[in-house]
């Protein structure tokens, strides 16, 4: 079996040229250093440096097995990384369920710095529709959801409210609505909408957010975005997933002459009991919950 210390002789002899350098980079006599390449030598069978000179230098076979001291080293160092986060708590693999729509630059942040900080953790992303997360948690598929908040949480899941997210009423340029601004309901229910459609909720989600009563639904919203692109229909989504669009002049922000309650809805960090969070999971968990509250809206 090779050696850590031969390993680690045969690397740092290679990249500083010299085996008085990787003696003192390793804190050893130059001796010690010597008898570990020279048993490594012995252990793979080959010579790995040329000796004659002044300085050591990398034989043929030296050069051609560095690339694999290298992984086997690395591999090594991931190894140990990941048995002392296992020894602290950190969970080996994390999933988090992030609902199609939400606002992902906050989210991203928090992810870079949950890399620099879990870099041993597995992390698995899961895109739900709308309000399709309590399932996937009530299942054990996933560890923790960001979802747009629901009036009601199923027994034993906790949740804390981060901010709010923008809804708007979109439609294509070409569309009739686009000249008939500011819109009523009644301009609205003459033409047909295109709704977010819940899986778990079935159809009673999609009649609870209609305004028309020509409905054709979908649990995309980037699929809802491309349909009303085409002028089948108008929506109403977050404004995370339009406002490129809007800001390039494809779609058109609609104005209406009623009041709408409902155009902001809250977004939610939720977890289970019955499922409990590691080291990572919880830091993850309160790393979101921290996020200022404007960070959401798109």
């Amino acid at each position: 079996m090779v050696s850590q210390d031969g390993l680690t002789a045969f690397l740092l002899a290679a990249e500083l040229g010299s085996f008085s350098a990787a003696a003192r980079r390793m804190e050893k006599v130059q001796s010690a250093v010597s008898t570990a390449i020279a048993n490594l030598e012995i252990d793979t069978g080959v010579t790995l440096f040329d000796r004659s000179g002044r300085l050591p230098v990398l034989t043929d076979e030296g050069r051609a097995l560095l690339p694999y001291a290298r992984a086997i080293s690395l591999g090594q160092k991931e190894l140990m990384a990941k048995a002392g986060s296992l020894s602290e708590g950190i969970e080996h693999r994390l999933s988090v369920a992030i609902e199609q729509g939400l606002s992902l630059p906050p989210v991203l942040d928090a992810l870079a710095e949950f890399a620099q900080t879990f870099p041993t953790v597995e992390l698995e992303l899961l895109s739900p529709g709308m309000n399709d997360t309590p399932e996937l948690l009530i299942s054990g598929r996933t560890d923790l959801g960001l979802m747009t908040e629901q009036e009601s949480y199923p027994l034993g899941f906790q949740f804390r409210g981060v901010g709010h997210a923008a809804h708007i009423i979109v439609c294509a340029p070409e569309h009739p609505l686009a000249g008939a601004q500011p819109v009523g309901l009644g301009a609205l229910r003459e033409h047909r909408q295109i709704v977010l459609h819940s899986r778990s909720q079935g159809r009673d989600g999609a009649v609870l957010a209609a305004k028309s009563p020509m409905l054709w639904e979908a649990e995309n919203p980037n699929l809802i975005v491309e349909m009303v692109l085409s002028g089948l229909g108008w929506a109403e989504l977050p404004y995370a997933v339009v406002h490129n669009q809007i800001a390039q002049g494809k779609l058109i922000r609609l104005a209406t002459r009623f009041q709408q309650s409902d155009d902001l809805a809250g977004v939610d960090v939720v977890w289970t009991e019955r499922r409990g969070l590691g080291a990572a999971g919880s830091w993850l968990r309160d790393r979101l919950m921290a996020l200022p509250q404007d960070a959401w809206r798109g």
